[in-house]
C-alpha cells in the first residue's frame, strides 16, 4: 500500500502538465495506424502492380488486398504479447516497442524494391512487413488507452481516453487528403513507381518525434507492486472479469464494423450511388471531421453525466435512424443527404465509443488492463475490421440493393446496444 501511495503521489502533480504531451505521444501511434490503413486502401492498385504483377489487374489487386489482410492475422498475437508485456513491465516500454516495430514495418514496405527489381523477394518482404505491422498494432491500443486513463485526473478520464478514437478519424482524414493530392499531382505511372511510397514515408516522418515523446513519459504502473503478482493469480483475475471482457468484445466488434463501413463510404458513394468524385470525397472529409467532434464530445459528456448514458442513448439513436437516413441518401443522392446523412451518423455514432473505451479501461484491474484491452481490440479488428468492407461489397453484389450497408450497420448497432446496456457505470463517485 505504501508503494502504491508513493507512486500515485509521484504521478498526481504531473497530471496537468502531462496531459497534452501524453495525449499526443499516446495517440500518435493510433494515428499512424489509420493513416497507414487509408493510404494502403487508396493505393492498393499501385501497390499490387509493384509487388504482384499479374496478367490481369483483378489478380494483382486481389493479391495486394490479401497482403493488406495479412496484417490482421497477427493482430491478436500482438495484442496478447505486447499487451501482457505492458502489464508486467509497464506501459512506457510496451508503447515504445509497438511504435518502433510499427515504424520499421512502414519504412520497410515503402522502401522495398519492386518485383521487377528483386523478383519473388519483393512480395515476401511486403507480406512480412504487413505481418510485423499487424503484430505491433495489435499491441498498441491496449497499453496506450490504459496510459491515457491512468495518467488523467479522475474527472478528465473520459476526455483523455476520447483522443484514442478521435485520433483514428484525424488520421483517416489526413490519409485521404494525402492520397487525393498525390493522385491529382502525379500521373498513374508515377504513382505506381514512387507516389505511393511518398505517402507512406510522409506518415513515417512522425516516428522520431513519437519515439522521443514516449521515451520521456513517466510510468503509470507501480512496477514494484506488479512484480509481486504471480502468474496463476493473473488467470484468476481474467476469469473473474470474464463478463466485462465478453461485453467489451461484442461492443468493439460493433464499433469496428461501424468504423470500417464508414471509411468505405467514399467508394460506396462513387461506385454504388454514382455521384461525382468530389462529392464522394467531400462526404468522407465531412464524416471524418464530425466523427472527431463526436468522439471528443462523447468523452467530455462521459465525465459529466456518466459512461452508461453516453453509451446507450446515442447508440439507440443510431440504431433507429440508420435505415431512414440511408433510404434518404439512396433515393435523393443529393449533396445535402450525403453530407448531412453520413455526417450525422458519424457524429452520433462516435459518441458512445469514447464513453465505452473509458468504461472498459476503468472496469478492468490494472494488472490485466493493457493485455485484456489489447487482446479484445485486436480480435475485434482482425475478425470484423478485416472483413467489414468485404462483407458490404459482397452484400451489394448479391442483393443489388444500395441499402445493403445499412443492414449490416443495423445488425452491428443492435449487438453493440444490447452489450452496452449491460455495462456497469464506472464514473468515479468523487472526481477531481
Amino acid at each position: 500500500m505504501a508503494n502504491q501511495s508513493s507512486h500515485a503521489a509521484a504521478i498526481e502533480p504531473q497530471r496537468p502538465a502531462l496531459f497534452a504531451r501524453a495525449t499526443l505521444a499516446v495517440t500518435i501511434g493510433n494515428m499512424l495506424e489509420f493513416y497507414d490503413f487509408i493510404t494502403y486502401s487508396f493505393f492498393a492498385i499501385q501497390i499490387g502492380h509493384t509487388f504482384f504483377p499479374s496478367q490481369g489487374q483483378f489478380g494483382s489487386l486481389m493479391l495486394s488486398l490479401a497482403t493488406f489482410g495479412a496484417g490482421f492475422i497477427t493482430r491478436p498475437i500482438g495484442g496478447i504479447v505486447i499487451g501482457s508485456y505492458s502489464d508486467r513491465a509497464g506501459r512506457r516500454p510496451a508503447m515504445i516497442l509497438s511504435f518502433a516495430m510499427m515504424g520499421c514495418a512502414i519504412i520497410t514496405l515503402a522502401l522495398t524494391p519492386s518485383y521487377e527489381s528483386i523478383g519473388i523477394a519483393a512480395p515476401i518482404i511486403a507480406i512480412a512487413a504487413r505481418m510485423v505491422q499487424g503484430f505491433s498494432l495489435g499491441g498498441e491500443v491496449g497499453p496506450t488507452t490504459a496510459y491515457l486513463m491512468e495518467s488523467a485526473a479522475p474527472g478528465r478520464r473520459g476526455f483523455a481516453v476520447s483522443w484514442q478514437p478521435a485520433s483514428q478519424q484525424i488520421a483517416a482524414t489526413a490519409g485521404a487528403l494525402v492520397g487525393v493530392v498525390l493522385s491529382k499531382l502525379m500521373s498513374e505511372a508515377d504513382l505506381t513507381l514512387y507516389g505511393w511510397r511518398i505517402a507512406f514515408l510522409l506518415g513515417a516522418v512522425c516516428l522520431p518525434f513519437g519515439l522521443y515523446l514516449r521515451a520521456t513519459l513517466p510510468e503509470t504502473v507501480d512496477l514494484s507492486k506488479v512484480t509481486e503478482k504471480k502468474t496463476g493469480r493473473r488467470f484468476v483475475v481474467i476469469r473473474d472479469n470474464a463478463r466485462i471482457i465478453v461485453l467489451g468484445l461484442f461492443i468493439l466488434a460493433s464499433g469496428t464494423i461501424a468504423t470500417y463501413v464508414t471509411q468505405y463510404m467514399t467508394t460506396y458513394a462513387e461506385n454504388t450511388l454514382h455521384v461525382a468524385t468530389d462529392l464522394a470525397f467531400a462526404t468522407s472529409v465531412v464524416s471524418n471531421g464530425l466523427g472527431i467532434a463526436g468522439a471528443l464530445l462523447g468523452g467530455w459528456l462521459a465525465d459529466r453525466i456518466g459512461r452508461w448514458p453516453v453509451m446507450v442513448w446515442p447508440q439507440l439513436v443510431t440504431l433507429l435512424l440508420t435505415y431512414p437516413i440511408f433510404l434518404w441518401i439512396v433515393e435523393t443522392k443529393s449533396a445535402m443527404s450525403l453530407l448531412g446523412g453520413f455526417g450525422f451518423l458519424s457524429l452520433v455514432g462516435s459518441l458512445p465509443y469514447s464513453a465505452f473505451y473509458v468504461a472498459l479501461t476503468e472496469g478492468l484491474p490494472q494488472n490485466i488492463r493493457g493485455g485484456a484491452f489489447a487482446t479484445i481490440y485486436a480480435v475485434a479488428i482482425a475478425t470484423f475490421g478485416g472483413t467489414a468492407q468485404l462483407v458490404v461489397t459482397w452484400l451489394l453484389h448479391v442483393t443489388g440493393n444500395a441499402l445493403a450497408p445499412a443492414w449490416y450497420m443495423l445488425f452491428a448497432s443492435a449487438v453493440g446496444l444490447a452489450a452496452m446496456t449491460m455495462m456497469r457505470e464506472t464514473l468515479p463517485a468523487s472526481r477531481s
